[in-house]
């Protein structure tokens, strides 16, 4: 059964190129799926999980950057996407612009949260995809959400990367959103036939702090995952018995286990 309440998750990490869109994008499709009502807000000025969702700029109307800097509502600048149950709010141009003017905002870092408040009426789950930085949009993010989902690449200095989003979450909890929780660590992009990729994944699920938080699903690299945006679809609806298809399919079941004692 879907969630009674909404429950917010920012999908951070300042670094690129760790599948974190891809995994906004397909866990969000993957809850509609099973039948909880998803929204994703593209909150990075690349657009890049609005343009793997096929939702091109002459569609993008109002966006992200209209509930922060506007006072739009979700509904105003919610779309439907192709897969019922699931909604995007866009990144638009303007979104480009939205560090600077937030610096001169009242209320900067609390913009979004306010937008998000009459999402609970609408959906169970509002996922936001996060830039890859830890700007006042990042901190927006985490400002208006209750958990913080981390696609972790295992690679070279992953582990450094994590202390330094621990900081800004833990100033964010401190200043802003007490109540934000790490909903878990996703080990992405793994090539386990790769001695390094191996050896930070168990260095990671062996951290003393970190490793607690690490799901079992690791999400491998897949052509099909990296072929699926350019044809406007998450890899789950491209190529639902591809690898990282499959692995995403995992790590949806096993999300829910966490969030709702799903079985």
């Amino acid at each position: 059964m879907p969630a009674k309440d909404v429950r917010i998750h920012a999908v951070v990490n300042q670094k690129g190129g760790v599948a974190k869109t891809t995994t906004a994008v397909n866990l969000a499709a993957a809850l509609a799926a099973t039948g909880r009502r998803s929204l994703l807000v593209d909150l990075d000025p690349q657009g890049n999980a609005s343009t793997g969702l096929g939702v091109g700029p002459d569609r993008r109307r109002m966006g992200a950057w209209d509930l922060m800097l506007a006072g739009a509502g979700v509904g105003d600048a919610a779309l439907g996407t192709a897969i019922a149950g699931f909604d995007l709010v866009p990144a638009t141009e303007r979104l480009f612009g939205a560090e600077l003017e937030l610096a001169g905002a009242s209320s900067r870092e609390t913009r979004l949260r306010k937008a998000l408040r009459d999402a609970g009426g609408l959906y169970d789950y509002v996922l936001i995809d996060c830039p890859p930085s830890l700007g006042l949009l990042t901190v927006n993010a985490l400002t208006a959400a209750g958990r913080v989902l981390v696609p972790l690449q295992a690679e070279f200095l992953a582990l450094e990367g994590l202390v330094l989003l621990k900081q800004t979450v833990e100033a964010v909890r401190g200043a802003l959103n007490p109540n934000l929780v790490y909903a878990g660590i996703l080990l992405t992009m793994s090539d386990r036939r790769n001695r390094l990729a191996a050896e930070v994944e168990a260095d990671v699920r062996g951290h003393p702090e970190f490793g607690r938080l690490v799901y079992d699903t690791v999400i491998p690299r897949n052509v099909r995952v990296s072929e699926a945006p350019s044809h406007g679809k998450p890899v789950i609806v491209y190529d639902m018995k591809a690898s990282g298809s499959q692995a995403y399919i995992r790590f949806a079941g096993e999300f829910l286990r966490r969030e709702e004692g799903a079985t």
